[in-house]
């Protein structure tokens, strides 16, 4: 018999007047669909290498335009943009997605614009990823919901990575990235699709920022690493429900998730170095 383990359902419900530390705002409350982020799987299942999942990209579709993931087997970095899915293989070539093809941890939703801006970098210097991040740091009405984030600019360079397809028995993802590919991009014009979770879905999901990169051509991106920019425009929404949806696989089922470490997540997810 195929056990239905599926749904985890959260609303964070706002006060409409609430005074928060780090702006004055008054949140409206979700609008429909336009206001929540699916997620499929859950990052500490991929941190003990369950690498395999049971939502098809075709179902994913039906759950937002906007979003980033991987692939079953963690081959390769996912770029949802504009209702296209979008796969960077650690070969550095872009795929279109077959609707067929399943993902163990995706996140995507319906991107609609609460608050837009421009960023531009001090002085004559380019900022780099942690000074971006600083400035939309200082955008966040609370640091108690999540924030689907797109930023699109011409940037000086870029720096992705992405991890190949990995074999049965699987590694762990600390493990798997120590094999990633890192790609060095100059003066591309392109769009950084992201995400920031609150601190309290450690095991969940990613906390704080996770952005994958696609440029305008389409040929070329990734998991991002860093980066150097002078200016590029910001979309922020406010995101105010959280919807998951968990495996049925039995290697999903069977495996004790109460071992994810946060310091190997941080290194999976940063982990630079190791260069091919």
């Amino acid at each position: 018999m195929k056990i239905n383990y599926k749904i985890l359902y959260i609303t964070i419900a706002l006060v409409s007047s609430i005074v928060l530390p780090l702006a004055q705002a008054q949140l409206s409350a979700p609008n429909s669909s336009e206001d929540v982020l699916f997620q499929s799987g859950a990052v500490a299942a991929l941190q003990q290498g369950v690498f395999d999942g049971s939502m098809t990209y075709g179902e994913l579709a039906s759950h937002g335009n906007f979003g980033i993931g991987t692939f079953n087997s963690l081959d390769g970095e996912m770029v949802e943009l504009n209702d296209q899915f979008y796969q960077i293989k650690a070969d550095g070539a872009i795929y279109h997605v077959n609707n067929s093809i399943k993902t163990p941890f995706a996140i995507v939703t319906n991107l609609s614009a609460d608050n837009e801006m421009k960023f531009y970098s001090p002085g004559n210097s380019s900022a780099n990823l942690t000074m971006l991040q600083s400035y939309l740091d200082n955008q966040m009405p609370s640091r108690n919901i999540f924030y689907a984030i797109r930023i699109d600019g011409l940037f000086d360079s870029v720096k992705t990575r992405s991890v190949p397809a990995q074999a049965e028995p699987y590694p762990t993802l600390a493990e798997a990235t120590e094999n990633q590919s890192i790609f060095e991009l100059s003066n591309e014009s392109g769009t950084m699709v992201g995400f920031w979770s609150p601190e309290f879905v450690s095991g969940i999901n990613v906390p704080g920022y996770h952005f994958h990169f696609l440029n305008d051509e389409r040929t070329a991106g990734g998991h991002l690493l860093d980066l150097r920019v002078k200016n590029v425009s910001i979309t922020f929404d406010n995101t105010l429900e959280f919807f998951m949806d968990l495996p049925n696989e039995k290697e999903f089922l069977m495996t004790d998730l109460s071992g994810a470490n946060q310091e190997d997540l941080e290194k999976a997810e940063s982990n630079p170095t190791s260069a091919k």
